[in-house]
């Protein structure tokens, strides 16, 4: 596996420790066939500039207050998946909901643990203050009575940003389906685009040099374009390993190791 055309590769003298992160594919069926969610970012940004991501982004130490009202999996289920303490797995599936939120509008949580609220747009001006951290997830799901609904959520795998590259995250992949009456958008500042697409066509596009993808979410997709609804996706019964790439230079541009 290679980088896209173009991607700049200066190591620094020491590996920088990865931030955790958390992104979530939100898929959907359409016309009997399974849809992703998918945002090309700005070129502007810092990491992952121009590519075609997930939403997703960094966890905020707030993520971890332990006050959010929860349905389903605990801290201690997804700490096992994901090989971490109970604190940053509760962290984990926060920011998931959250930068699911911030970046595309989807809010997974409702007024009781047994539903979803179905227009989500009553809490635009929420959405940007979550943005800006001047309102934690926590602070908000508890002004709005709303419960987090970790059920929601599948866990996918688990990429490290290579040592090699400058920004490093330690990123756990999420699954969530498209909640029904509820609109995702490119409504970001980090975000130039956003669509839904099949995972065939979306790869396509990579092949073809219409978009640019990171490694872990050309992988990712090649992964979900072998499921056919949504329902199978979900149901799916996976194991989730820590993936640790490294990258190499060579005369044809950098190319992608796994251990």
């Amino acid at each position: 596996m290679r980088l896209p055309d173009g991607f700049e590769f200066s190591p620094p003298e020491r590996p920088a420790t990865p931030k955790d992160a958390a992104t979530v594919m939100l898929v959907r069926d359409h016309d009997g066939r399974l849809e992703v969610f998918l945002q090309q970012r700005v070129s502007a940004m810092a990491f992952a500039g121009g590519m075609t991501v997930f939403p997703g982004g960094g966890v905020d130490q707030r993520d971890a207050d332990a006050t959010v009202a929860w349905n389903g999996p605990g801290p201690q289920y997804w700490a096992d998946v994901f090989g971490c303490s109970t604190e940053l797995a509760r962290a984990l599936v926060c920011a998931a909901v959250r930068e699911t939120f911030e970046e595309c509008g989807v809010l997974l949580a409702g007024r009781s643990a047994d539903t979803v609220v179905d227009d989500a747009e009553e809490y635009h001006d929420v959405r940007q203050r979550l943005v800006s951290k001047e309102l934690s997830l926590a602070e908000f799901l508890d002004a709005e009575g709303l419960v987090l609904r970790a059920d929601l959520l599948r866990p996918w795998s688990s990429w490290v940003t290579p040592p090699q590259e400058p920004r490093r995250y330690d990123t756990r992949f999420f699954l969530a389906e498209m909640p029904a009456g509820q609109r995702a958008d490119g409504a970001t500042s980090e975000a130039q685009s956003a669509a839904w697409s099949t995972p065939a066509s979306a790869l396509a596009d990579v092949e073809a040099g219409r978009t640019r993808m990171l490694p872990p979410t050309v992988h990712t997709l090649r992964e979900l374009s072998s499921y056919r609804t949504v329902a199978d996706a979900l149901s799916a019964e996976r194991e989730v390993f820590r993936v640790r790439p490294n990258l190499v230079a060579d005369d044809e541009g950098v190319r992608v190791e796994f251990d």
